[in-house]
Order: structure tokens, then sequence, then C-alpha cells
């Protein structure tokens, strides 16, 4: 007998339908498993055998082939272990075909028939509703993840292979999925108003949130680099659905939702300088996502900028560009969004103490610019803000005031991006959300067309410093956020000086 069963996996973020057929054949005892299976697929013909027989199911003792369909599509994974299950099950009669209708199954087997949770559901059950599937069998802990999604679908959790048959066969009734409730990936809820001193960075900080501008903080060690960088997502906009969706399909995809629903806060990824390019732009045997990926929607922060291996920071300028990571493998090519506002921190010079106050730096000249020749020009040209963050006296620190609320600077941020969003409503500007980080030069010079003070004090700038073309168009999206945060329409020859004020390492060693 033949049995058909509806499964998916997943590519990247997205869910591509796989039929699952099993068929029992006369011939020698044994299970075969076809369709470019990889070896944990392979491997989940013994799984699935211990796990019916320890739930009371017994298969006859005939040829089972499982075919995978379409067979040019690699499967990974032990997701495919209930639907096989249920395949035999459905082959051997024991299951009927009309109870199979209209609904798809993943999940792992454990030996004592128990279902594991697996990766990337929240993709499959997306794909599941736009499909028009009307029940999605789920392991009991990715019922939460999948409920988020599935209007019109019904979930059911599963957490054995026994009760799951009685579920198909009407004699017990299904759970209810768990209530999808938002959850935050951040722990750190860390307030601006911790921050003494500092106004420069400050200012920076919140131009960059609400243009979406990168950052990078120049600083001797202490002097707060870090602190500024993880208060930054709480003064950025909270996720729309759409982003919130996007965002926990990655965290699906990567077996980070530990349970969870959607991802409620804008994430923050610190990777430590000691990772890989694979591990930050993703990649590997299975080709999971990397930090950038994690980091969607949200903040990627990278301290001791200059630490971190060359191959794996020159890897970051394709994203920075294009908003999405190709990670191409010898059989096949996955892309993953990566939409992130990078933060990074260096110090000034190898000792760190170079134009501080407080100490004396003891590196040569040439040892500083050979120090700063670690960063690249082009990966420099992507970063928008270049900010000194100075070391703080005792005496600064100790009777100054509490600076202020992230709430505070949180409404400001929302309002100059809601002047982005109604600026280019309707207008040929990039998709994704309207910030003036993405403006393409044909949208810029329109919304940021200069006046005659305004050119001729770029001219200067770029006569004395040498920007590139590509710091001069970024130069005057930061001058665009700041005219937003001020409420004025115009860019003027003030908000020029203080982008160009932003950009410390274009400026000559002292």
């Amino acid at each position: 007998m033949l049995a058909h069963v509806a499964s998916a996996t997943v590519i990247g973020i997205q869910a591509a339908p796989i039929d699952v057929e099993v068929d029992f054949a006369a011939g020698l005892p044994g299970c075969q498993i076809v369709g470019l299976p990889d070896a944990g697929v392979k491997e989940g013909r013994l799984r699935i055998r211990g796990a019916l027989e320890n739930s009371g199911f017994k298969l006859p003792s005939r040829r089972i082939t499982v075919n995978l369909a379409p067979a040019d599509l690699k499967k990974d994974g032990a997701a495919f272990d209930v639907p096989i299950a249920v395949g035999m099950l459905c082959a051997a009669g024991l299951v009927t075909p009309e109870q199979l209708g209209d609904a798809l199954f993943v999940g792992e087997l454990a030996l004592d028939g128990s279902v594991r949770p697996v990766r990337g559901v929240l993709p499959i059950a997306v794909w599941a509703r736009r499909a028009g599937l009307r029940r999605l069998f789920v392991p009991r802990d990715n019922a939460a993840e999948a409920a988020a999604v599935t209007d019109g679908c019904t979930v059911i959790p599963i957490d054995a292979v026994g009760r799951l048959v009685q579920v198909l066969a009407g004699t017990q009734s299904p759970d209810a999925p768990p209530a999808p409730v938002a959850s935050a990936t951040a722990v750190d809820h860390a307030d601006l108003s911790d921050v003494r001193g500092q106004g420069v960075a400050r200012r920076a900080l919140e131009i960059a949130a609400a243009g979406g501008h990168n950052l990078l903080f120049v600083g001797p060690p202490g002097s707060g680099k870090s602190m500024l960088a993880r208060r930054l997502p709480g003064i950025l906009p909270p996720l729309s659905f759409d982003e919130a969706l996007e965002t926990t399909m990655v965290y699906s995809v990567s077996g980070l939702l530990a349970g969870r629903a959607l991802v409620g806060e804008r994430p923050f990824r610190a990777p430590h300088h000691t990772v890989t390019v694979a591990g930050l732009i993703g990649g590997g045997p299975a080709c999971r996502p990397g930090e950038i990926s994690l980091a969607h929607n949200g903040v990627l922060f990278l301290d001791e900028l200059l630490e971190f291996q060359r191959p794996a920071l020159e890897s970051l300028r394709q994203p920075l560009e294009e908003r999405i990571v190709s990670v191409a493998r010898a059989r096949r090519s996955i892309e993953y969004p990566a939409d992130f506002m990078l933060v990074s921190a260096l110090n000034p010079c190898p000792c760190g103490h170079l134009g501080s106050t407080l100490r004396t730096c003891t590196c040569a000249l040439t040892a500083v610019a050979n120090y700063r020749a670690r960063l690249s020009g082009p990966l420099l040209d992507r970063i928008d803000l270049h900010v000194e963050v100075p070391a703080i006296a005792y005496r600064d620190l100790a009777a100054g005031a509490p600076g202020e609320a992230s709430a505070a600077v949180r409404g400001r941020v929302m309002e100059a991006r809601a002047r982005q969003a109604a600026r280019l409503a309707g207008g040929p500007g990039p998709p994704g959300p309207a910030t003036n980080a993405r403006l393409p030069p044909s949208v810029l010079e329109r919304a940021a067309a200069l006046d005659d003070a305004g050119h001729r004090l770029l001219e200067k700038a770029v006569e004395r410093l040498g920007l590139s073309a590509r710091a001069m168009t970024r130069v005057r999206r930061v001058a665009r956020t700041i005219a937003d945060l001020g409420g004025d329409a115009q860019v003027r020859a003030a908000h020029i000086a203080e982008a160009l004020q932003y950009r410390a390492l274009d400026r000559p060693i002292d």
C-alpha cells in the first residue's frame, strides 16, 4: 500500500513543501529512505521503528521504501520523523488516508515515542497558512511560535506518537495550542539616564537611531563606549508585526526560540572578537544564520573592532549595502535577511590613551597609523558616524546629574522616523523601513537638497578630508536625519557642519 503525507523543509527562512511517500512491498524486510536525504534523515528509520514499537504499533515485515519528493532538494534534520512514521502507519492500515487530508506534519521522534521540538517551525507555519492547509501537527514545544501566524489553520500540539494516532482517529480531542504572546530576546533594559556626560556621544546615538545609521565609537578603555552601545535598542522604535515575524523566523531556523512565540524586542547581538567568518556571516555545513542575521531589525555591536579577524570584517561590506547575505556552498546557495544597525567601538591607538587627559599615550605616530590601518577604507566608508568618546574625570562623574531618559529620546526618534516615512510615502524609495540611511542617490537629491552654503561647506570638507563619493553621500544622509530631528524641511549648512563633526577617523592623526 502507498501512503502520502504532507510535510515541509526550510531553505533559508522560507519553507518548501515535501511530499512524503511510503510504500510497503513484498521482499526482504527493511527500510530505505530516498530523495536526497542527509545522514540525519537516514538515521531516522531507526528512531521511527523504535518509537512505533515502544508505542505499541507493530509494522508488518515488508520492504519499506520512503521517498521524499522533490528528489532534487536536499533534506536535512530530524523533522521528517513524524511524517514518515505517520506514512508508515497509513501504509500499514493503522491510519486512513482520509484522516491525513489537509494536514501537515513535522517533528522529531524519541525512541520512547515522544515528540521533540525541531528548528524552523515558524516558516513552515507561514507556508501552511498560505497553502490553505487546515491542520498543522507540530511538537508541543513549537506550538507557540506556530500559533502566532496560523489564522485559518489549526495548530495541534503533539507530544507522543500514540496520542497523535488517537487524535487522527478522533478518539481523543486535540489540545489547544498556547496563546501566541510576544517574548523579549534582550535581557538588558539599561537606560540612557545612567550615562553621565558624553553629550556628543549621546547626540550621535540619537541621530543613529533616528536615521538607522551605522555608528563607530572611538575612545580610551572605560570611557563608556560599550555602555552607550548597549542602550541603543532602548531608543529604537518598537518592532512592527512584519519585522517581528521576520526576526522570529530567523531565530526559529536557528533553534533559539526555546518555546517562545514572536520576538518582541529588537535584537542586540555582541559576538566576541574571536568569531569566525561563518559565525559572523552565516554558513557551516548546514548553512545556518550568522550573527548579522540574528541581529536582523536590531543592533550588531562589535566591541574592540580592530581585534576581529580581517576577513570577518571585510565580509560585512556586502550585507551593509544590500541588507541581505548570500551563503553559497557547493550544493546550494541560501539568502538570509541582514538588515541591522552596526555599532562598533575601538581604541584610538594600541595603548588606548591617545588624546586622553587622564593618561599619557606611549605610542609612536607610525604605530597609531598602522593600528588604524587594520580598518580598511571601504569598510570605514560604510559607517556613517565616527564619534570620539573621551575619558571622563572622576569629578565630572561624581557631580554629573543623571542624563535624559531613554523614553524621552525614543519619542524624538519616533517623530523623526515618522517624518521620514511621510516624506517617502509612495515614492521610489527602497523597500523596508523608510530611514535616511537607506536613501539611494536619486532620492537623496530630492530629500536632502543643499543650499549654496551647504554645497560650499561640503566642498571644503571634501578637499580637506579627502572624502570619497560614498562618504559624501553618507554625510548628506546624516544631515537629513539631523534636520528631521529638528523638524526642518530643508537641509542647511548647520546640519552639514554637525554631520561632518561625526567623521573623526577622516581627520588626520594629531
